[in-house]
């Protein structure tokens, strides 16, 4: 055999090299959603249906941001800044959105839980993030968000000490982010 029929490589392999990395890229955003999911990695909370038998007499102060990006004339509130809440403990936040343009407005809002570390203990039951939302011009709505910290948040050594955790929600405009991405 000579030297020039080894060096060769087989198109076939190439092909499928080529159906392979197709795949991969494909099932890289799915696979890195469930990724967050489960490991809580950049603060990603988990859904639950199902609250805890128990509380873990363990305080966890618990803030809400609310945030509004550029060109949504909106106004958005928690009504609490931020509460005291304990593992294993179910609350309810309300949150207030007012249109504050002359026109019908869509909006869809997103979430981050900061320190990071704790998003994988963070449970919401109800909540109105990744749904859009209209408003009408001047209209007011309220909504609500459910939620518990797993009580294994003190088991857990990279979490045990935390205090406090931030819940941000942020609103985009619909429209906007339709455009942004043509």
């Amino acid at each position: 055999m000579s030297v020039q029929t080894k060096n060769k490589i087989n198109p076939i392999y190439l092909v499928i090299i080529f159906f392979v990395m197709l795949g991969l890229s494909y099932a890289s955003v799915p696979l890195y959603e469930l990724f967050c999911k489960v490991t809580g990695f950049g603060g990603t909370t988990k859904i639950s249906k199902q609250v805890p038998n128990v509380i873990i007499n363990h305080n966890v102060t618990t803030r809400f941001d609310t945030n509004v990006a550029k060109g949504l004339f909106w106004d958005f509130k928690a009504e609490k800044i931020k509460e005291n809440i304990k593992p294993g403990q179910v609350s309810t936040i309300k949150f207030k959105v007012k249109n504050l343009g002359n026109e019908t407005s869509t909006a869809v809002s997103t979430f981050n839980v900061t320190p990071d570390s704790a998003g994988k203990y963070f449970n919401k039951i109800n909540c109105f993030c990744f749904e859009q939302q209209t408003l009408k011009a001047k209209e007011t709505k309220e909504f609500e968000m459910a939620y518990f910290i797993d009580p294994k948040i003190v088991d857990d050594l990279s979490t045990k000490e935390i205090k406090d955790i931030t819940l941000s929600y942020t609103f985009f405009d619909v429209a906007n982010f339709k455009k942004d991405k043509n």
